[in-house]
């Protein structure tokens, strides 16, 4: 099979340095590099990808607990485990310390040998592996500011960022980072997002636990070519106990990693207590500013139809509303109460209600449920998607039978995923 030789442009379409929203646009670190190629060579390379992720698939190679696109598989699935860890350490008054670790530059950092090394080893050869290795040889990059461009450089490792074929590399090469983790450490990963968990009466347990469990996964990290970001890296401790409860230490290269109160994971933010008010106020703001994308549309004179609309609504404002509800739906009713006037802002702008219209009335004239109902809709999407799953890690999950009694002896306000499906 003839070499591909692929162009490497900093780009999207323009050849202009695609920027990250957030950061200081004076530093050239802050500028993500995107491959261009044609889509010829595109559809090959998801082609080749097919082929190689049903070979990885069929073979149980990847870690269960690693659920980045994969077929049947969603930032939910982290979610869900994270959210039932703390929920179990709550009822059984116990305490629960997560790390979230930040991996300075996955894409551009993974080393390529690593990567034909493990294909190699699982018995992968012919045309796909000479693919692979000719795919990840000899790339070359270009930047243009402005009318001028900088000279050609090539790229000694990493694998190409937007490529669909990267991201499959790029889990082969950080598959084993789960395998180091000691025996009452979990972890899970979503690509390159990793956290790791440990529950336990006391803080001095859970503290060695989770040190050892860094500097393996901290070792195995400065082998492969992986950098973790300590200074990046933060950890929550989720505890309901009364009392005064020091935050464990845990260190990596030195530096003590940061515990705070919350922490944004996969874009969920997870407080402490597990209430997820953080979550749904910063959500609520981030509809409030997608809002006045329909108040201008929404014009009498000039604006858009009831079903434009509509589709507006749906993929600006209820796709934020849905995306992890099956998880921030387990808080309490006063707080996901505040979601709600969002919704009905919405739908009276739509159908250009007034505002003294009832809220039941629009419902039916938006053929839009409640969010409430929609929230219970998705959830057992989700879960009867997992129950019909026999290889999915969360299939069959349920409550051990002496927590359902202690679940229905303490009452709370805020009830776990099993527990949910249970009474819908």
């Amino acid at each position: 099979m003839a070499r591909a030789n692929f162009s490497y442009f900093m780009a999207p379409s323009n050849n202009y340095p695609n920027f990250k929203t957030g950061k200081d646009a004076t530093n050239p670190l802050n500028y993500r590099p995107i491959a261009l190629t044609c889509c010829l060579c595109k559809l090959l390379e998801r082609l080749v990808n097919r082929r190689l992720v049903h070979y990885l698939e069929t073979n149980n190679i990847i870690h269960p607990h690693q659920s980045g696109f994969r077929k049947g598989c969603c930032t939910l699935d982290n979610f869900l485990s994270l959210e039932t860890d703390i929920r179990l350490a709550f009822l059984q008054k116990k305490h629960l310390v997560a790390i979230f670790f930040d991996i300075e530059k996955a894409y551009g950092r993974t080393w390529r040998h690593g990567i034909l090394s493990y294909l190699y080893a699982l018995d992968l050869r012919g045309n796909l592996l000479i693919f692979i290795r000719n795919f990840l040889r000899l790339r070359k990059f270009q930047v243009r500011v402005g009318v001028e461009f900088s000279d050609s450089y090539i790229q000694e490792e990493g694998v190409p960022q937007s490529s669909v074929l990267s991201v499959s590399l790029f889990i082969i090469k950080i598959n084993n980072i789960l395998h180091q983790l000691p025996s009452f450490v979990k972890g899970h990963l979503y690509v390159d997002d990793l956290y790791i968990s440990c529950t336990g009466n006391h803080i001095s347990f859970i503290e060695q636990q989770l040190q050892t469990a860094v500097q393996k996964i901290k070792h195995w990290s400065d082998f492969n070519g992986f950098k973790l970001s300590a200074s990046k890296s933060s950890g929550v401790h989720f505890c309901r106990k009364r009392g005064l409860h020091l935050d464990p230490e845990i260190e990596m290269d030195g530096r003590i990693i940061q515990i705070e109160n919350q922490v944004r994971f996969l874009g969920i933010l997870f407080d402490r207590k597990l209430t997820f008010l953080s979550h749904v106020k910063y959500l609520r703001k981030r509809c409030e500013r997608a809002l006045n994308i329909l108040k201008v549309l929404s014009d009498t004179s000039w604006g858009a139809d009831r079903l434009s609309l509509q589709r507006i609504y749906r993929a600006t404002i209820l796709s934020k509303l849905d995306y992890g509800s099956a998880i921030y739906g387990s808080a309490r009713k006063g707080v996901l109460k505040k979601l709600d006037p969002i919704h009905h802002s919405a739908l009276r702008l739509c159908s250009g209600a007034s505002r003294a219209s009832p809220t039941s009335s629009l419902y039916v004239d938006c053929y839009e449920p409640p969010l409430e109902i929609r929230r219970q809709m998705l959830l057992l999407h989700y879960y009867l998607r997992i129950s019909s799953n026999t290889r999915h890690p969360c299939h069959g999950f349920q409550l051990r039978p002496f927590l359902h009694r202690l679940q229905q002896a303490s009452h709370p306000l805020c009830q776990p995923f099993s527990q949910e499906c249970m009474i819908l």
